[in-house]
């Protein structure tokens, strides 16, 4: 338990919140025994022990430690000549003055500066230094969280003011969709590059919210965080929760921050939804007029699809690519980019553009070019505005094999919800907090994640280390005797 403390005290100095946040709280007549870098530490050693979010098992983990860290943390002091232990209500009475700090003067279940201060310093004070650069590409996923406080009518009011009914998906077989009451949280964590190599799935922002609140733009704000710091936001990975928002909530934000998103489109996103300049718009991109529609047909691949099948569908997929407007110019600062004509990059042959019927006839050819072209067949290159194919527009041609496998990286968002969902580990089931609140909802889970990324650094480092090329150590063989029992073994 001694290096585990050390290490979460170290967590907790990198993060340079315990002076900030003493400064907030008020003073009484004396002073507290309780600090708050001591009560966080507890926390902390909560969810190392596999500990549900209940005080009482933060003033137990504390009470627990051994005797030279109680009386380093104050956990145990001397006054007045005797022995005084730290009790539960010291704990219950700091941990209220601390939520009374970070909790907004009106609530309305969105998180204060102070709080979203507190969750990012911790979470990127847990990511190792050694893996803070290795990738730029996040995973985004939301999920919910129940509150311990449920009101008895759907429209009624419960004593956590701040939470309130939202909606969550059953994925599971058999699963229904259900209300639950509480908060959604939202998670940022962090991927491989494209063709990179392997990462810890490390979760560097949360936000938890009243489900009131739409997670999307909320978390749109966090990740502008994230790059405020200096921190550069790369592939941004998410699922059709996400692109389905309306575009200046989702995807307009973060192309401004200089994120390429990836994304699965939401069925009715999917297909042509109208014309630019006399282009197609497709699933995010613009297509030349005489594009074949059988092409246009083309949707995801399945997920129980063959060899044959997943061969087919990626032919398709790059014979409509040779059909689309290449991107020849980087988004400006308003989000302006330029296409080119695919005849003009010689993807195809097109008799509109002379020079391309030079080309190898392995190329396609337009057979029937529009009688009357528009500015698209006219002009070699267009200005491109952020409004056009706003939502759907992302890093690869969906739906490629290059989209595809880019897009599963997405499933390490799914795996650090289910961590800190796995009953066998943190398990934030109903129950599993007793505090009501925002504030502290977030303190707990913002800690449970900071231990979460602490094991997920470990076992990574671990595994890398046992790949590393060199001699193996030869593990001894224990074989069973094979004389009588009671024989001496020779």
């Amino acid at each position: 338990m001694n290096a585990d403390l050390s290490r979460l005290e170290e967590v907790l100095d990198d993060a340079q919140l315990a002076e900030h946040l003493e400064t907030l709280l008020p003073r009484g007549p004396r002073p507290r025994q309780l600090s708050v870098r001591t009560l966080l530490l507890g926390v902390l050693c909560c969810f190392a022990d596999d500990r549900p979010a209940h005080l009482t098992r933060v003033h137990r983990a504390l009470c627990s430690l051994p005797e030279e860290d109680r009386r380093r943390l104050g956990v145990t002091v001397e006054l007045g000549g005797r022995t005084h232990v730290l009790t539960y209500r010291q704990v219950e009475y700091t941990f209220s003055l601390l939520s009374r700090a970070l909790a907004k003067e009106v609530p309305d279940g969105r998180p204060s500066t102070s709080l979203e201060a507190l969750t990012d310093a911790l979470l990127e004070a847990s990511v190792p230094a050694r893996h803070a650069a290795a990738s730029s590409s996040l995973a985004i996923d939301w999920s919910d969280i129940e509150s311990p406080a449920k009101p008895t009518s759907r429209n009624g009011e419960g004593a956590d003011a701040e939470a309130s009914w939202g909606h969550r998906r059953g994925g599971g077989p058999g699963e229904k969709d259900e209300l639950f009451f509480g908060y959604y949280f939202s998670l940022a964590t962090m991927v491989p590059e494209e063709g990179g190599p392997s990462v810890p799935e490390l979760v560097r922002r949360l936000l938890v919210s009243s489900c009131r609140h739409d997670p999307v733009p909320a978390f749109v704000g966090v990740l502008g965080r994230l790059h405020d710091s200096g921190v550069r936001l790369g592939d941004v990975i998410a699922d059709s929760g996400y692109a389905h928002r309306i575009a200046a909530h989702f995807a307009l934000p973060l192309r401004r921050l200089g994120a390429a998103i990836v994304t699965d489109l939401h069925p009715h996103d999917r297909g042509p939804q109208g014309t630019f300049a006399g282009a197609i718009c497709h699933n995010g991109n613009l297509y030349c007029p005489a594009t074949p529609t059988a092409l246009f047909e083309l949707g995801p691949l399945a997920h129980r699809a063959s060899e044959a099948e997943t061969a087919v569908h990626d032919l398709k997929s790059a014979e409509l690519a040779r059909f689309k407007l290449g991107s020849i110019s980087r988004d400006d600062a308003d989000g302006y980019y330029r296409v080119a004509c695919p005849a003009v990059l010689n993807k195809l042959r097109c008799p509109l553009r002379p020079d391309s019927m030079a080309l190898s006839f392995e190329r396609p050819e337009v057979s029937s070019p529009p009688a009357s072209p528009p500015e698209c067949c006219t002009k070699k290159s267009l200005t491109v505005p952020p409004q056009v194919n706003a939502k759907t527009r992302q890093r690869h041609d969906y739906p490629s094999a290059a989209h595809r496998r880019s897009y599963a990286r997405r499933s390490a968002a799914e795996r650090a919800n289910s961590r800190v969902k796995d009953p066998a580990t943190t398990d934030v089931a109903r129950g599993w907090c007793r505090v009501m609140g925002l504030v502290a909802m977030t303190l707990f889970v913002g800690c449970a994640l900071v231990v979460r990324n602490l094991a997920v650094a470990d076992a990574f480092d671990a595994r890398s280390e046992d790949q590393q090329p060199g001699p193996r150590r030869r593990r001894r063989r224990h074989h069973a005797s094979t004389e009588p029992d009671g024989a001496a073994s020779s």
